[in-house]
């Protein structure tokens, strides 16, 4: 009865201390879950293939997460490696493809690092804490290229479901674009006016998420100074998602679009809009114009004057 007793014990101290943080040079606790454990050590030059997560310990308030979406590509740079200090990147040679690393930072530490400040968010006292996954291991750039794209188009697919099953849900007819833009025209305009890459577009809209959230918007009611944006196709001042769908609508014309996170901002939080967020936009075309030719820029070399500046020091 002792003996097993005894052994019992034993089985719980072993547990226990497989599961406890250990805390690296910087002071930053982390634990590395092993996964099947017989994978080759990591080498310099390799590329890690993660996904990564942080939290606000006290509210459990995601910061910033990967999970479900893109994963993130690191390449090995041990000389890099040894020079992190306070972050997971301190212990990640510890660790194999497979693994999980669970680290926690103290915001006092990272505002004595100069590397956050307190605000209505981030406040003293805190922890943020951080999981890391090494889904995979690559030796070649090449690997990392094709491996990504991969991921891109399974994104992409992901967020075109997840709006064709929003329209579905709220009987929502619109027309996809091949490239994954869904276009409902509700009022036709000018079909005399159309849209494409050699014009100048006038544009009211209201920008807002599929949970109705409005992030951005010029139509202002009971306000008759509200102007118009102006868009100028295939220069790239837009988001693809608006270079794609503007083209299916003409002067006058009015309707909405779902665009796709990949096709907006995708990993990329933008002001209140967060990383792989699908957008809708309701739309009114108030005109359409030809481009205005671009004034050609100065002769920096010579004054921006023809036949050089009079003045000039020679």
């Amino acid at each position: 009865m002792i003996k097993s007793t005894l052994k019992f014990v034993a089985a719980i101290v072993l547990f226990a201390s497989c599961n406890q943080f250990e805390k690296a040079p910087s002071g930053m606790l982390y634990k590395i879950t092993h996964g099947s454990g017989n994978e080759k050590p990591l080498a310099q030059g390799q590329f890690l293939k993660l996904n990564i997560e942080y939290r606000l310990k006290s509210k459990d308030s995601l910061l910033q997460s990967n999970v479900g979406h893109i994963p993130a590509y690191l390449p090995i740079d041990t000389n890099r490696l040894k020079t992190s200090k306070y972050e997971f990147l301190e212990v990640v040679m510890k660790a194999r493809k497979g693994d999980k690393i669970e680290f926690s930072l103290s915001l006092d530490t990272l505002v004595k690092m100069n590397a956050i400040q307190l605000n209505n968010i981030f406040k003293a006292g805190d922890v943020i804490v951080g999981k890391v996954e090494i889904l995979n291991v690559f030796n070649q750039e090449s690997q990392v290229a094709e491996d990504y794209k991969k991921e891109q188009l399974a994104e992409t697919n992901r967020e075109i479901k997840t709006i064709e099953d929003y329209l579905a849900k709220n009987n929502i007819k619109a027309t996809k674009t091949p490239e994954g833009v869904f276009v409902v025209v509700k009022e036709p305009g000018d079909a005399a006016a159309k849209i494409d890459s050699t014009k100048e577009v006038s544009v009211f809209y209201k920008g807002f998420t599929l949970k109705g959230e409005v992030f951005d918007t010029n139509i202002k009611s009971r306000d008759s100074a509200s102007k118009p944006y102006e868009v100028n196709l295939g220069t790239g001042t837009v988001i693809p998602g608006w270079e794609i769908g503007l083209k299916y609508f003409t002067k006058g014309s009015k309707g909405s679009l779902y665009v796709p996170a990949m096709l907006a901002y995708g990993p990329q939080a933008n002001g209140p809009i967060k990383a792989y967020e699908n957008l809708a936009f309701d739309i009114e075309i108030k005109d359409v114009n030809t481009k205005k030719p671009v004034a050609p820029m100065p002769n920096l070399m010579n004054g921006g004057q023809q036949g050089g500046n009079p003045n000039a020091r020679q």
